[in-house]
């Protein structure tokens, strides 16, 4: 059996793009990706709104800022060097009110201090731009883009190919053994590596177990519901528009985003799932329920919020609910104009006191490296998230 230098688990952009660094950073290292589905970038990668964030939302110094400001501008340049579409549209953070224009000019403040450009618009001014929008005033966001990140992943995985990467499909991850290099049992055999890499999103925290530790969080699921607007109102508006966010929820709030192919999607929500994978509220995994109804993190974390619990879940199953959020800054959507789209699962890692962790967190052994925590904006910084990746598996492998 063929021994690899590095196996990564998980096929979405960020183990692709990690792959693909390791690739390039231990010259002539050879990798082995592990996807237990059929296709790449089939969960957060592929169901998501596809926004390359410019980093409004998060905490100055803190990983997630770091890497979104330098992942916007390498996103771009990638798609371009490769042409791969995407477009540099801008965003507008819609205040309706004057609490949310409170609230705004706070995130203008994160904004200074990431270094983010913004620009503040009036009534007028967002009239001017946006005719179909309603609000009382408006931050512009010009790095904000759009894209396609399943098809950045598969760009990665052409490329990981191209320098002799092996991509082992419909495989998945059951056991992890360490020793004096990586065992790793899958549903197709076992694999020897000297060092693993997992960026498995959904599961990090069973790798993680996996490998005989035990995370001080759990992974939550938390499905995003998405509507997409018919045809005829797919050029309502042409910047991506979202709600000022409430600074006292984990979650931005429902957005309408005009898609890299054209159309225009509304959501996401956010509803507890009934699994990891539970693109439907229908789907339900009893493991994955155990998990999560026997955590003490999950009630902490509904006690901390229980009006936007309720509300979320209402909804979800309501849809005129949903529609009233849409309707705050956009009068033009219609009850009818919502129509089916996939959804999306969020995976939050939530600390047993209910703390839902809110920047990257990465676990290492002296012969792994578990991406703990990655959520949005995971996809557009990940590059960034793969050099420091290899960066942390250099200085490991230098101390064996």
């Amino acid at each position: 059996m063929k021994n690899y230098d590095f196996i990564v688990i998980g096929g979405g952009i960020v183990g692709l793009a990690t792959a693909r660094q390791l690739q390039l950073q231990f010259n002539n290292a050879s990798v082995l990706i592990l996807e237990k589905e059929l296709r790449l970038a089939t969960h957060q990668t592929g169901r998501n709104s596809g926004i390359i964030h410019a980093g409004v939302y998060y905490a100055p110094r803190s990983l997630k800022a770091q890497f979104c400001r330098a992942g916007n501008i390498e996103t771009k340049a990638y798609c371009n060097e490769h042409g791969i579409p995407f477009k540099n549209t801008g965003k507008l953070l819609v205040a309706t009110d004057e609490t949310d224009k409170q609230n705004m000019h706070d995130l203008l403040e994160r904004c200074r201090l990431n270094e983010i450009e913004t620009e503040i618009l009036d009534q007028k001014q967002l009239n001017d731009m946006e005719p179909n929008v309603t609000g009382v005033a408006a931050t512009w966001v010009p790095s904000t883009g759009i894209v396609d990140y399943a098809e950045v992943t598969k760009k990665l995985a052409e490329q990981v190919v191209a320098a002799e990467g092996k991509i082992q499909t419909n495989c998945r991850v059951t056991g992890l053994h360490e020793a004096q290099n990586i065992e790793v049992s899958t549903t197709q055999g076992y694999f020897h590596g000297r060092f693993l890499v997992s960026c498995a999103g959904l599961h990090s925290d069973r790798i993680i177990q996996m490998l005989g530790q035990k995370p001080d969080f759990k992974i939550l699921p938390f499905r995003g519901e998405y509507f997409q607007l018919p045809g005829a109102k797919s050029d309502i508006v042409t910047h991506p528009i979202y709600p000022i966010p409430n600074p006292d929820l984990p979650f931005l709030g429902i957005h309408l985003t005009p898609m890299i192919d054209g159309s225009l999607t509304v959501g996401p929500n956010a509803t507890l799932a009934l699994a990891r994978e539970g693109y439907s509220r229908w789907s339900i995994n009893l493991r994955d329920m155990v998990d999560m109804f026997s955590y003490s993190g999950l009630y902490k974390l509904v006690m901390k919020y229980p009006q936007a619990t309720l509300n979320e879940l209402k909804n979800s199953l309501y849809r005129p609910g949903y529609l009233k959020l849409v309707n705050r800054y956009c009068q033009e959507v219609k009850l009818q104009d919502l129509l089916p789209f996939p959804s999306g699962v969020r995976a939050q890692a939530v600390r047993p006191d209910g703390t839902t962790l809110d920047d990257f967190v990465f676990v290492e052994s002296e012969r792994a490296l578990i991406v703990g925590n990655a959520p949005s904006p995971a996809a557009t910084s990940a590059m960034p998230i793969a050099r420091h990746i290899c960066e942390k598996v250099g200085n490991l492998l230098a101390n064996q």
